[in-house]
């Protein structure tokens, strides 16, 4: 009973969680289509620039406590409110770094528009600090209902403010009131429907037990984000911002399929695996299980929009953006591993091995940053490229850990979704093939879409497919 009791939570927390991601991203893919055919790819160019300094602040205000307290079986209200004072102090504290490094950002940019436009946009990170602990006790709880409630309204209010903004000449600036507003009314969606209040109590036992795991986890999380955003600093130093601008927006519509599914996975299934985490055989099995879906999910949407890259950049922005088309059928090979990366990192959270989660992302990320150096002098695509080889390589080293720990390592993983993988690659292929002579581009993308999945539901049906006789048992269970 207990067993179908959480199985039924788990399904009805993916659904919500899948809601809440797609709802709010389809609002703010309108949005961005409707403001990016206004504005200009330099616009989104100089705040790409700023990307890596918010993005390395957020990991810092977190700093792997809503992870710990997900984790922890027994938290109670001084862990809670022991979290919240920590992030909120140093929320500020970032924010007040920010504001005061404005000029040096700008000047090593040669961007003076840069110093008021961080100053404004780092509000971003004291908005976030107020609701970690919202979100990861919403979390422990499945409730992702709430979640999505709170994401919504913050999609529709913001997305007003953004088109507004664009449309009365504000420019670069409408973007960055697009961000603020988001992040601030669901900031207080949060706190209005979770329930939640901190209390006046802090817990140096509580701060050390959580930071113990926590902080593994959260310079693990700076690594990654200051490799991730390498390429904005990079690029936005090197090359042009209206490079900047193409790479932002190609980086975008790959991450919409990619990032979007496995972050509703990966926020499902943590704390569900985190409950039968010495259940070694267990934990295998439904570990694999949770890998083939995702990939039987993930790689054919990559695949899809890598072989209509063209056509769609063509219909949903316009001809100053065809640049992007070729930057994003690079990077959807790049982001359709993703999935496999973050779930192999998943088990190690739940394993309590932050440890070894610490110890895969410096070597992963002094292998990047070695392709990156090696790439840049030959132009943005065959960085590009780089990154494709990069995350290939760090697959390999994902895998090596989680087959010490539950025994699925890297081969019996690439066993798993190879079927998987050869369906979506010919898929890819197919789908670009036939779309080539098709007339005018908005065919050519319902014409690709249309062949592609039924190419894809056809040919896993023929061959009668595990993967997807396991999702459509998933969704009839549901």
């Amino acid at each position: 009973m207990a067993g179908e009791g959480l199985k039924r939570k788990t399904l009805r927390g993916t659904v919500w969680s899948t809601v809440e991601r797609f709802s709010v991203q389809i609002i703010q893919f309108a949005v961005m289509i409707v403001m990016a055919r206004i504005l200009t790819p330099a616009d989104y160019g100089l705040v790409g620039m700023l990307t890596i300094f918010i993005a390395v602040s957020q990991s810092l205000v977190d700093s792997g406590f809503s992870q710990a307290l997900i984790r922890k079986q027994d938290r109670d209200e001084t862990d809670n409110s022991t979290v919240f004072i920590f992030n909120i102090t140093i929320g500020i504290a970032l924010y007040a770094l920010l504001f005061l490094s404005a000029p040096l950002v700008a000047r090593f940019y040669d961007e003076p528009l840069l110093t008021p436009l961080m100053r404004v946009i780092s509000l971003s990170v004291v908005f976030n600090s107020l609701v970690v602990v919202q979100r990861a006790l919403l979390t422990v709880r499945i409730d992702f209902k709430t979640q999505a409630k709170a994401s919504f309204t913050a999609a529709v209010l913001s997305g007003a403010v953004g088109i507004t903004m664009v449309y009365t000449g504000f420019g670069v600036w409408s973007i960055v009131w697009f961000q603020i507003s988001n992040l601030a009314v669901n900031a207080a969606m949060l706190w209005l429907l979770s329930g939640w209040r901190p209390g006046l109590m802090y817990s140096w036992k509580s701060f050390r037990e959580l930071f113990g795991f926590g902080s593994k986890l959260a310079l693990s999380g700076i690594i990654n984000t200051l490799y991730n955003n390498a390429y904005l600093l990079v690029i936005g130093k090197v090359f042009k911002a209206a490079d900047l601008g193409y790479y932002t927006r190609a980086h975008q519509f790959a991450e919409f399929p990619s990032s979007n599914l496995t972050i509703i996975i990966q926020r499902v299934t943590y704390p569900v695996l985190c409950t039968m985490q010495d259940d070694t055989e267990r934990l295998r099995d439904v570990y694999r299980r949770f890998l083939r879906m995702t990939a039987f999910v993930i790689f054919p949407l990559m695949m899809g929009v890598a072989a209509v890259s063209r056509p769609f950049i063509l219909v949903f922005l316009n001809e100053q953006w065809l640049f992007a088309a070729t930057l994003l059928q690079i990077i959807c090979f790049s982001m359709m591993w993703y999935p496999v990366h973050a779930i192999n990192l998943n088990l190690l959270q739940v394993k309590g091995r932050s440890d070894l989660f610490l110890r895969l992302e410096i070597w992963k990320k002094c292998i990047g940053v070695a392709i990156l150096c090696a790439t840049i002098p030959f132009g943005l695509v065959a960085m590009c490229v780089g990154g494709i080889a990069g995350n290939i390589i760090s697959l390999v080293i994902n895998t090596y850990y989680t087959g010490k720990l539950i025994n699925v390592g890297f081969i019996r993983q690439m066993r798993d979704i190879t079927p998987t993988l050869l369906y979506s690659l010919s898929m890819g292929a197919v789908v670009w093939a036939v779309i080539q002579p098709v007339p005018g581009e908005a065919l050519k993308l319902l014409a690709g879409i249309a062949v592609g999945v039924a190419y894809y539901v056809l040919v896993t049906k023929i061959t009668g497919s595990r993967d997807l006789r396991e999702l459509v048992a998933f969704v009839r269970s549901r």
